[in-house]
C-alpha cells in the first residue's frame, strides 16, 4: 500500500483574487446552495467564542467531495487602534474521501468575495427588475465589492454612500464612480437616501439600529450583510414585520442575525421567514411576489459560501501552477 502523501497548498490572499473574480464565486456559490436546498450536502455549523473587543467563529460545511473550515476573527476596532483588518483568518480544504488536507488560504478574500456573491444572487430574485438606485451603508471594503455584485445583478445607475466617516464615504464615492461607471454621491442623510433608493445595503459593525422601518419604501429590497453576532444590528426588528424575509441559514440567522433581534422582541417566529436563499434559487420558494413589497436578505455568512469558493480557489490553484506546496507531516 503507498505511504505516498500529496502536499498541502498554501495560497495567500494575493493567489486568491488572482484565481476567483466575482462574477465566477457567484456561480459557484449559487451552486452551493442549490445543493443544499435540494438535500445534497449536510447543513453547515458554526462555533462561535466572545473575547475583549472581539471574537472568533468557526464554521463548516461541506459540498460534495470537499469539506471546509473557516476560522475568523473579528476585532472592529482594529483598523483604528492598530491598522489591521477587522477580519482575519484561514481556510482550511479537506478532501472527504479520505481525509487529505488540501489547502490551507487566506479567509479575508474569501469572506469578502462570497459575502458578495450572496448578495448578487439575492438581488436577482428579490430586488426589482427594474431597480437602478441603491445606498451603502458602511463604505469599507464590503460596500465596495457589494455596489460592485449589486452593479452586476440590476442595471444600476446612482449609488448614494453613507458612512459614520464622511471622509471614508467620499473617497468611496470618487473610487467606485470611476470604477463602476455610475454616479456615487457621499451623503450625510442616510434617511433621505434610503427613501430615495430601491436597494439598501448594510455592511457596518453596527450594534444599534440604522435602518428604520419609517425610512423603507414599498418595493425595496435591503441585504443586511453586518449582523453577523448576537450583539450586532442595523434594522429596526419591526421593519422585518413589514417584509418578506429570505435568510441565508434560518437557523444561524435566528442565532446571531437581524432575524435574531425580531425573535427576541417577539414581534416574529421561525415560521415567518418565507425561505433560505438556497430554497428560492432551487425554485422551491418564490422570490420577489410584487413590485411593492419590502424584500429584506439577512445575510450572516454562510460555510456553505466558504467552501464553494474555496474548492474553486483550489482547483484552479491546481491548473495554475499556484501557492506553495507544504508538507506537514515532517
Amino acid at each position: 500500500m503507498s505511504t505516498h502523501r500529496p502536499a498541502t497548498l498554501l495560497l495567500t490572499r494575493g493567489d486568491v483574487r488572482h484565481l476567483l473574480p466575482l462574477s465566477d464565486c457567484v456561480d459557484a456559490v449559487e451552486a452551493a446552495f442549490r445543493r443544499s436546498a435540494e438535500g445534497q450536502d449536510p447543513p453547515p455549523r458554526i462555533l462561535g467564542m466572545h473575547v475583549q473587543d472581539g471574537g472568533f467563529h468557526a464554521k463548516a460545511a461541506v459540498s460534495g467531495h470537499y469539506f471546509a473550515t473557516k476560522l475568523n476573527a473579528n476585532f472592529p476596532l482594529n483598523p483604528g487602534r492598530t491598522g489591521l483588518p477587522t477580519i482575519q483568518g484561514v481556510v482550511i480544504l479537506a478532501d472527504t474521501r479520505d481525509g487529505r488536507l488540501l489547502a490551507i488560504m487566506d479567509s479575508i478574500e474569501i469572506t469578502i468575495l462570497r459575502t458578495a456573491a450572496a448578495t448578487a444572487l439575492a438581488a436577482r430574485y428579490l430586488a426589482r427588475p427594474d431597480a437602478a438606485i441603491v445606498t451603502v451603508c458602511g463604505c469599507g471594503v464590503q460596500g465596495a465589492i457589494q455596489l460592485e455584485a449589486l452593479v452586476r445583478a440590476r442595471a444600476i445607475t446612482r449609488a448614494f454612500a453613507y458612512d459614520s466617516d464622511r471622509t471614508r464615504a467620499e473617497q468611496f464615492a470618487r473610487t467606485r464612480a470611476t470604477a463602476l461607471g455610475i454616479v456615487v454621491e457621499a451623503v450625510d442623510d442616510l434617511e433621505g437616501a434610503v427613501r430615495r433608493s430601491d436597494i439598501v445595503v448594510t455592511c457596518t459593525s453596527a450594534r444599534e439600529v440604522l435602518i428604520h422601518a419609517n425610512d423603507v419604501q414599498q418595493g425595496t429590497f435591503i441585504a443586511a450583510v453586518g449582523a453577523d453576532s448576537e450583539e450586532k444590528q442595523e434594522l429596526d426588528p419591526t421593519l422585518l414585520t413589514q417584509a418578506t424575509v429570505v435568510v441565508d441559514s434560518l437557523e444561524q440567522c435566528a442565532t446571531i442575525g437581524e432575524l435574531h433581534h425580531a425573535l427576541e422582541a417577539g414581534l416574529l417566529t421561525r415560521a415567518s421567514v418565507h425561505a433560505e436563499l438556497g430554497e428560492v434559487i432551487a425554485g422551491r420558494r418564490p422570490g420577489r411576489a410584487s413590485a411593492h413589497e419590502i424584500a429584506i436578505f439577512d445575510s450572516t455568512g454562510t460555510a456553505l459560501q466558504d467552501v464553494a469558493a474555496a474548492a474553486m480557489v483550489y482547483e484552479r490553484a491546481l491548473v495554475a501552477g499556484a501557492g506553495t506546496t507544504l508538507d506537514l507531516s515532517l
